[in-house]
């Protein structure tokens, strides 16, 4: 996946493809869908709160008519980092405990390590990374995949969760 880094600014957002149709299907198939993000650009004084925020807007515009149901953001620098931080499962309980969200029926998706981590730690149903490198579908381990893109992702989503 591209990542442009350190993202403030909402010109700088871009979906890649398959990626709005993907969330569609999930949603479809009555999955909230819920952004978790390290920030480690607010802790570092690299961007503000508010720049963060007007580039989740940006990606919600581009992603309608798919609704993110919440986002959560850990602004935590590396060095000094809570559990709120991936891999530390502290947002996805969080959001479980808001959204009333029973993690063992949920999948976290992500194009990193901590990604994964992070859902194995709050229980997740499974745990899938995103990486365009990878040749196929591979399971890694229990309830552990690693998926080329986000389509696949939602493959391995709708067949295990049903």
């Amino acid at each position: 996946m591209w990542d442009p880094g350190f993202c403030s600014d909402p010109c700088q957002v871009e979906l890649l493809p398959g990626i709005p149709a993907a969330l569609a299907r999930l949603q479809s198939a009555g999955f909230k869908l819920i952004i978790v993000t390290n920030q480690s650009g607010i802790g570092r004084g690299f961007f503000t709160e508010a720049e963060f925020w007007m580039v989740q807007d940006r990606l919600q515009e581009l992603l309608k008519p798919v609704e993110i149901a919440a986002v959560y953001f850990c602004p935590d620098h590396p060095d000094r980092a809570t559990n709120c931080r991936k891999p530390g499962p502290g947002m996805l309980l969080q959001a479980a405990e808001n959204l009333d969200i029973d993690l063992s029926a949920s999948f976290m998706v992500g194009d990193k390590e901590s990604d994964v981590q992070a859902g194995v730690h709050a229980g997740v149903q499974a745990a899938i990374r995103v990486d365009p490198s990878a040749d196929g579908l591979a399971k890694i381990g229990r309830n552990v995949w690693v998926v080329p893109d986000l389509e696949a992702a939602a493959d391995v989503i709708l067949r295990l969760g049903d």
